[in-house]
């Protein structure tokens, strides 16, 4: 059963500096086991300055970043290089400055891409690179202001998928046209870290922590072994 954890810190820059931290040493642990190391990331402002602050750590040179898988959990679908792309701004905030092997980085399909505008299509590509049974060590969330992760919203149909990933069409948030990890792929992460900063995120966070609204899908993820809730003082304003 997994085993969940709530953290906070006193703000958004303790936060990304607290996640980066975390995340380098979960990064490093896998490598000394394993050899190699994945990580699912995610989109948005905090999840930016998590990423921007890795280059920071002193730690983070003993990562063999060429033995890193880098997977996303969901992405926008719109054209490569597009800003509004979470592989975008990933690769801006830190990944184009690590000596990578291109081939262990799986970013999601653009919509210029081999697919053209079949989102559908391109989810399927994502879930055939996966295989079929995908491992991650840890996959990174941001949570919404109405409790959706990834791009699973709530009360949309994408949040009863069963496959790996999923077209989400008709998004409440712009753009309406995504692709995202399932819920059940979510799951098979070892550990899933769910990042909130900010007085916008409180009633969502509280409500999914509290339980009291056990369909939003912040409430419905968890990973294999740990969940962790990592927040700033204000996101947590309603625990």
């Amino acid at each position: 059963m997994s085993e969940t954890l709530v953290e906070v810190v006193p703000d958004a820059e303790v936060l990304a500096s607290a996640v980066a931290a975390r995340l380098v040493v979960t990064m490093l642990d896998a490598q000394a086991i394993r050899g190699t190391a994945a990580v699912v990331l995610t989109g948005g402002r905090i999840a930016a300055r998590v990423l921007g602050s890795i280059k920071d750590l002193t730690a983070a040179r003993g990562i063999d970043w060429s033995r890193v898988d880098l997977w996303w959990g969901d992405e926008r679908f719109l054209p490569a290089g597009d800003p509004e792309r979470n592989e975008t701004q990933a690769r801006e905030a830190l990944l184009d400055a690590l000596p990578l092997d291109p081939d262990r980085v799986h970013p999601m399909a653009a919509s210029d891409g081999p697919d053209g505008d079949d989102a559908a299509a391109a989810a399927a590509r994502y879930a055939a690179e996966l295989g079929d049974d995908p491992r991650f060590d840890v996959l990174l969330l941001g949570v919404g202001e109405d409790g959706h992760v990834a791009s699973i919203f709530p009360g949309h149909p994408v949040g009863d998928e069963t496959g790996v990933t999923a077209a989400v069409h008709d998004s409440p948030k712009p753009p309406p046209t995504r692709i995202t990890l399932t819920l059940p792929a979510i799951h098979r992460a070892e550990e899933v870290w769910l990042i909130a900063s900010g007085e916008g995120k409180a009633d969502a966070v509280g409500a999914a922590l509290k339980g009291s609204a056990a369909d939003l899908p912040a409430a419905r993820v968890a990973g294999r072994t740990r969940t962790r809730w990592l927040l700033d003082r204000a996101a947590a304003a309603k625990l």
